[in-house]
């Protein structure tokens, strides 16, 4: 596969450099995986998880879709969302989305693209939700950019909706659920200041009891 050799090549580069520095670190690595993070991040290529925050492999477990969203019907993020919290048993939930968000920017936008058209509609529904607020910003790479933080909010609540989390908490699991945003134009990763450490920062309609 010629068309893919420059890849092969520098995967062996990375991983010899890998090496270099630590001579045991795969070995270890095939042993066991404890990440203390999940990262629930959009597919944007230009948004690579790991080395945002600095982190090797083996350090953050990662989820990634088109928008960053949690959906509570999507069993694929679910699964990933249960398997962190339940096995892996990770500390950190780190929902992170990007500034000029290209699914996000559709949402706001009447032009059909397909079948990411439905599983954009809960952003979609979030941008008229807020749309008089958004109306009033005049610029429109800030309008977009204020729905992707308001996005991050609202996945972070989703996230804490979910019987997943809130058993974690009810067993008395340490666990924090972070809303994060990143800069494509400066690199930079930033707070939200949204976290939700326990069951008794969620509004009460969205409270599930403890299991029987």
């Amino acid at each position: 596969m010629p068309e893919l050799q420059q890849l092969f090549d520098n995967n062996v580069e990375w991983s010899e450099s890998i090496k270099q520095e630590d001579p045991t670190f795969f070995e270890k690595l095939a042993k066991q995986q404890a990440p203390e993070y999940l990262w629930i991040g959009c597919s944007d290529a230009r948004v690579p998880a790991n080395e945002i925050v600095g982190m090797l492999p083996g350090d953050l477990f990662v989820h990634r879709n088109v928008g960053n969203v949690v959906i509570h019907t999507d069993l694929n993020c679910l699964s990933v969302l249960q398997y962190a919290v339940d096995v892996l048993k990770v500390k950190h939930i780190l929902v992170t989305g990007h500034y000029g968000c290209g699914g996000v920017r559709a949402a706001m936008q009447d032009k059909q693209l397909g079948l990411i058209d439905g599983w954009l509609r809960t952003i979609r529904d979030l941008y008229y939700e807020n749309y008089d607020d958004l109306a009033a910003i005049k610029n429109e790479e800030e309008r977009v950019d204020r729905l992707c933080e308001l996005n991050v909010i609202q996945q972070v609540s989703n996230v804490c909706h979910t019987a997943i989390i809130q058993n974690a908490w009810h067993r008395g699991q340490k666990l924090s659920v972070y809303g994060c945003i990143y800069g494509i134009k400066d690199g930079l990763w930033k707070n939200l200041n949204v976290t939700v450490k326990g069951i008794d920062q969620i509004p009460a309609q969205y409270r599930l009891r403890p299991l029987d």
